[in-house]
């Protein structure tokens, strides 16, 4: 979820007369980490992944699965013996030796797990990911109710929809003020209803999440939903529904909770030295859209099935803070910028590296930056890319700001710069030293859907590894492609059944000339190769015959590939495919696109059975494959 801090955060009226500040005090951050930090080299390879969970509660008797508050509570244990460690640690100097960290996420019924330190740079460890992610599942199980379950999905089906949370609250919090979504289902850290909150009132609006109905058989058209409540007159802003913040043939949704509510999977990288992060960063972020669709597992919203089979779109609008003079709606007047996406979304600009592959119209979308931060920052040596990167990102505001770190050292802190840099939710981050740390250059991937499975998760988390890996040991491999082809391959992403419908840019292997590198490529052909493109797998496959890998580490990583190769070629089914599927053969649904309790208590028990093992699921997990 970004920087969490403790303290006091200030409503929104005095939050927006403090962000010149912050953003002058976070351009100096970044600038003492430059300094400090841009010559270190021989960093290893660590890395580590981030899997956020739902937790749910079953009622058997009247057939109902309800997201759970107690997750906030099941952290709060969870994270006492992390504590009790690290103060030991303060005390005597020995490192913790941790299983897992648990951290929190905007939902009260989340729970973020990581490993309890990052993984080393040896292949041999690759083996030991899925057994860790078991692990971090088994240690939340042994502190549930008999009745609940944990489940790693993209999005929870009835979030929003009727009885869905446990205990009931009503739609009527001052935060949100959504039509559906109550504040309870927030996470009580001062961080999260004070950003739901500013973003509303920043944007002078409620949020505008608009995802477009699956019609089947059955469906009207068009499309209208009949549960919102058109005519509450609670908050001001209950009226943008009917005045047409809710499209027809849409499912509409108006809160912050609704993309921030959603589950993903995430892995952050440690590069070597500052240029080999540039590299990850733009590479790894050509690749975010076809593995996004390979991943897909968010099929259904608010109760009703979707055209999509993605979550990104609806964490990007259900985050969009700019203003209507930002969106272009309004004459600039009292902003400074018109802004052509939200802070969530893919990036705007590549940073190119010392491999020389980068090109000046690769850059091709106009990119809109911070002209005197910009000056600022090449006045003090930094080159024009980096420059550009960092002004691009501070042409945002803060979000949330704390009263107790107003006031900090500007050559041992980055909190001002963290504040800017982690509202930026983009496909891929560039993630700098912390200071005064052993922590090194980062790069954060960060499209990718969560899994149903630990077998799914570490097969994803393993070969992005790989081929991370694999792009710093090949610094020939070229997979540049135009910023507006990549956002264009986003949207593509999105559809349903992308995985084996879509065509997404990619740069060929062996381009006849330097005009003719552009093709338009099907995920499988991406993923498995054909005669435009060696494939993301054969370049992973390279890497692996250079080295030496141990027989019973390469069969398991053999087995991840061969799970990633028929996502591709279709012989694998998506999350998603799964889920519709499920609930299109569900006795109870009547091809109308709505996912009644009954059906989402039946999906959520078949999910978890999958998840824990008792139900084989072959044509999600390959054959052979469990849990």
């Amino acid at each position: 979820m970004g920087l969490l801090s403790l303290g006091t955060p200030l409503p929104w009226e005095q939050a927006k007369g403090l962000a010149h500040e912050v953003r002058q005090h976070g351009i100096e951050q970044f600038l003492h980490i430059w300094r400090s930090t841009k010559d270190r080299q021989k960093d290893r390879l660590l890395w580590g992944d981030e899997i956020e969970y739902m937790l749910i509660s079953l009622d058997h008797e009247n057939r109902r699965a309800r997201l759970s508050q107690r997750g906030h509570e099941l952290l709060t244990t969870l994270q006492v013996e992390e504590n009790e460690s690290q103060k030991l640690a303060n005390q005597t100097g020995a490192k913790p030796n941790l299983e897992a960290l648990w951290r929190p996420e905007f939902g009260r019924y989340m729970i973020e797990g990581t490993p309890g330190h990052p993984y080393n740079s040896t292949v041999s460890e690759l083996a030991s990911v899925e057994a860790n992610m078991k692990r971090r599942r088994e240690i939340v199980s042994s502190l549930m109710k008999d009745n609940e379950v944990i489940l790693s999905v993209g999005s929870y089906p009835q979030l929003g929809s009727g009885d869905f949370l446990e205990p009931p609250h009503k739609a009527n919090g001052a935060f949100s003020q959504s039509l559906f979504l109550p504040d309870e289902v927030i996470n009580p850290h001062p961080r999260f209803r004070t950003l739901a909150a500013n973003i509303r009132q920043r944007r002078e609006s409620k949020v505008r999440i608009n995802m477009p109905v699956f019609h089947d058989l059955n469906t009207p058209q068009p499309f209208v939903d009949p549960t919102i409540p058109y005519d509450r007159n609670l908050f001001a802003g209950d009226k943008e529904a009917k005045e047409g913040a809710a499209l027809p043939d849409h499912i509409y949704m108006d809160a912050m909770g609704f993309g921030m509510g959603c589950c993903c999977l995430q892995i952050t990288l440690q590069a070597p030295n500052v240029d080999q992060a540039r590299r990850l960063y733009d590479q790894l972020a050509t690749v975010g859209a076809v593995m996004m669709s390979l991943s897909a597992s968010s099929p259904i919203f608010r109760g009703y099935l979707a055209d999509v089979d993605c979550r990104w779109n609806v964490i990007a609008a259900a985050v969009d803070d700019r203003t209507p003079e930002e969106r272009g709606e309004r004459p600039l007047a009292k902003d400074r910028f018109v802004i052509n996406k939200s802070r969530y979304g893919t990036i705007d600009t590549f940073l190119g590296a010392e491999d020389g592959l980068f090109k000046p119209e690769y850059n091709d979308l106009p990119l809109v930056y911070d002209h005197d931060i910009y000056k600022y920052l090449l006045d003090n040596d930094i080159d024009e890319l980096l420059a550009k990167h960092i002004a691009h990102l501070f042409i945002r505001d803060p979000l949330v700001i704390f009263e107790e770190l107003l006031d900090q050292d500007d050559a041992i802190s980055a909190d001002h710069f963290e504040n800017i840099q982690s509202t930026n939710w983009q496909n891929v981050r560039f993630k700098l030293p912390p200071p005064n740390s052993p922590i090194g250059w980062r790069v954060e991937f960060r499209p990718l859907e969560v899994q149903l499975t630990d077998f799914e998760n570490a097969a994803f988390s393993v070969f992005t590894v790989l081929l991370a890996r694999a792009l710093l040991a090949f610094p020939d491999i070229n997979l540049y492609i135009p910023v507006t082809k990549m956002d264009i391959n986003m949207e593509r992403a999105h559809h349903r059944d992308a995985v084996l419908d879509e065509r997404f840019f990619f740069h060929r292997s062996c381009p006849a000339d330097n005009q003719n590198y552009l093709a338009e490529l099907t995920a499988n052909e991406i993923i498995n190769g054909c005669a435009e493109f060696v494939g993301l797998v054969p370049i992973v496959q390279m890497y692996l015959d250079s080295i030496s890998v141990a027989h019973t580490v390469r069969r398991r990583i053999d087995n991840y590939i061969l799970f990633i190769r028929g996502r591709a070629n279709g012989t694998i089914m998506t999350a998603a495919a799964w889920m519709r599927n499920f609930v299109r053969n569900h006795p109870a649904y009547k091809f109308d696109s709505a996912v009644s309790s009954e059906i989402n208590y039946d999906l959520a028990v078949a999910l978890d059975n999958i998840a824990s093992g008792r139900l084989p699921a072959p044509e999600l997990l390959g054959a052979g494959n469990t849990a």
